[in-house]
C-alpha cells in the first residue's frame, strides 16, 4: 500500500510514523519549511526555547503522553508561584493571591454553572446528535451570553474566558461548538485549571521537538517546501498535486484545518465542504518579552496576569526551566487579535511591551520580543482550532472524519476527544492509520 500524508504537523506525522511501521509507502508533503504545523519552537537564548504555538498538556491526555515518552523527551510542570495582576477596569484591580479575577464570585459562578448545565448535556461522540442541537448550533455564543448573563462582572469575563479557552470571539461561535469544545477537553474545570489540569504540563524544550522526533524515523519521506494543491482520484488511486510535481498513492490523508483542507482542488469535485462561510480562523497570537531574568519573581509575582484590554489579555510566566532568559508570554485571542494583527510589527511591539510595564512594574526593557501571528499564518489558517460558526456542526459534523473515497480526513478538528488540542490531534493520526489499515469492506466508486 502507498498513501500521501499532506501536512506535517502532529496529526499527520503520528499517522506518516504508524503507516510506515505497518509496512506502508508513505510520502509525506508539507508546505512550510519546517514540521510541527500549530507546534512551534523560539530559541530565546542557546538551548533555551519557548513554544510560540501549542504548549501544554495534562494527565488526561495519554496519547500524547505516550509519544513523549516513546519520544525520549520529557515534560515539566508549569509553576504559577506567587501572586497575580488584573487589570479588569475595577476598584479591586491590582495585585491578589491566586487566579481567580476580583469579579463577584457569585456572578462568575452562576456563569460557570449554566456553562457546565450547557456543556452536560452534549453528545461529545456526535455533537450534531445532541437533543437540541439545531437551535443550539444556530445560537452564538454572544447571542447566549446576553440572553443569560445579566450580571456585568459575568459579561465582563465571558469572551475573556473564551479567548483563554478557545482563542474565540463569542460572535464567531455557536453554542453547539461553545459546549463540545469544553466537553471535549474534559470539561471547564480540568481545561482551566494548572494543577491537575490540562495545563498542567509542557514538553521540556518545546512542543515542536515532538514533530521533529517524529519526522527524523521517517527521513527522506518527509517534503518540506512543498505546498500541495490538488488531488486527483480514479478507480486506481490518487495523483496528489504539489509544488515538486504529482505524486501516486492508493490513498491520501488531508491532514490540514478544515480552511486550508477546502482551499485545495479535488477531481472529481467534493461536494462536501469541511468548512462554511460561517468558519472562522481561531485567534490568537503569542507574545513572548524575553528579559535578562525573570523580574517579576523577586516581587513576588507570578506572571500571570488577566486584563480586559488589550493587546495582551492574559500573561504566564514562560521562563524555561534550568535558568535562562525570563520569559512572559501574552496572549493576545479573540476579537483583539485582529485589531492587533493589523498593526505594523513595530507598533505592536510597542503596545505589548508598554502593557507589561503597567502589568508588571519595574521591568527593564526586554531584550527581545517575539510575535507569532497565527490568525494570519498561510499554512494554518488560525489557532488553536477552527472555530465553527452558526450551522457548522449540523452541517459539517457528520463528515468532519468521514472519508471520501480515497481521501481520508486527519487533525485534531477530526476527533471528537479533546478538539483543538494536541491530544486531539495525536488521537486523529492514530484513528486514520487504523482506518486505512482495516480491510476496505466496500468498494471505491467512480
Amino acid at each position: 500500500m502507498s498513501v500521501v500524508v499532506v501536512g506535517a504537523g502532529l496529526a499527520g506525522l503520528t499517522a506518516a510514523v504508524d503507516l510506515a511501521r505497518a509496512g506502508v509507502e508513505v510520502t509525506v508533503l508539507e508546505a512550510r519549511d519546517r514540521v510541527g504545523g500549530r507546534t512551534h519552537g523560539i530559541e530565546v537564548a542557546p538551548g533555551r526555547w519557548v513554544d510560540a504555538g501549542a504548549a501544554y498538556l495534562g494527565d488526561r491526555h495519554t496519547e500524547l503522553l505516550a509519544l513523549i515518552d516513546e519520544s525520549g523527551l520529557k515534560t515539566v510542570p508549569t509553576e504559577l508561584v506567587g501572586d497575580s495582576r488584573f487589570a479588569l477596569g475595577t476598584a479591586s484591580d491590582g495585585t491578589r493571591a491566586g487566579r481567580f479575577p476580583p469579579l463577584d464570585a457569585v456572578a462568575l459562578g452562576g456563569m460557570f454553572d449554566l456553562l457546565a448545565d450547557l456543556t452536560a448535556t452534549v453528545r461529545v461522540d456526535a455533537p450534531w446528535l445532541t437533543p437540541g442541537a439545531a437551535e443550539l448550533d444556530a445560537l452564538t455564543a454572544a447571542d447566549w451570553a446576553e440572553q443569560h448573563l445579566t450580571h456585568p462582572d459575568a459579561r465582563l469575563f465571558f469572551p475573556l474566558f473564551l479567548g483563554e479557552m478557545m482563542a474565540a470571539d463569542p460572535a464567531a461561535i455557536s453554542v453547539l461548538h461553545l459546549a463540545f469544545y469544553l466537553r471535549s477537553g474534559g470539561g471547564i474545570r480540568y481545561l482551566n485549571a494548572f494543577e491537575g489540569g490540562a495545563q498542567q504540563d509542557r514538553v521540556a524544550g518545546g512542543a515542536h521537538q515532538l514533530c521533529e522526533r517524529l519526522a527524523e524515523r521517517l527521513g527522506g519521506r518527509v517534503r518540506l517546501s512543498d505546498p500541495v494543491h490538488a488531488i486527483d482520484q480514479d478507480a486506481a488511486g490518487v495523483t496528489v498535486h504539489s509544488a515538486s510535481g504529482a505524486t501516486r498513492a492508493e490513498a491520501v490523508v488531508v491532514a490540514l484545518p478544515p480552511l486550508l483542507a477546502d482551499a485545495l482542488a479535488y477531481r472529481p469535485a467534493s461536494t462536501a465542504r469541511r468548512s462554511s462561510g460561517r468558519t472562522a480562523r481561531g485567534c490568537a497570537i503569542k507574545v513572548q518579552l524575553v528579559y535578562p531574568e525573570p523580574y517579576w519573581r523577586a516581587q513576588g509575582l507570578s506572571g500571570w496576569s488577566v486584563n480586559a484590554e488589550g493587546p495582551l489579555l492574559s500573561t504566564v510566566d514562560d521562563t524555561p526551566p534550568g535558568g535562562g532568559p525570563g520569559v512572559l508570554t501574552g496572549f493576545v485571542t479573540g476579537a483583539e487579535a485582529h485589531r492587533f494583527a493589523a498593526l505594523t510589527p513595530e507598533r505592536q511591539r510597542a503596545e505589548a511591551v508598554a502593557q507589561a510595564g503597567r502589568l508588571f512594574p519595574q521591568l527593564p526593557p526586554p531584550t527581545a520580543c517575539h510575535l507569532t501571528d497565527w490568525v494570519n499564518e498561510q499554512y494554518s489558517s488560525g489557532c488553536y482550532a477552527a472555530l465553527l460558526g452558526p450551522g457548522d456542526w449540523t452541517e459539517l459534523g457528520p463528515r468532519l472524519a468521514t472519508p471520501q473515497q480515497r481521501v481520508h480526513w486527519a487533525g485534531t478538528e477530526t476527533s471528537t476527544e479533546f478538539f483543538g488540542l494536541m491530544e486531539g490531534a495525536v488521537r486523529s493520526g492514530h484513528r486514520v492509520a487504523a482506518e486505512l489499515l482495516a480491510p476496505r469492506q466496500v468498494p471505491y466508486q467512480f
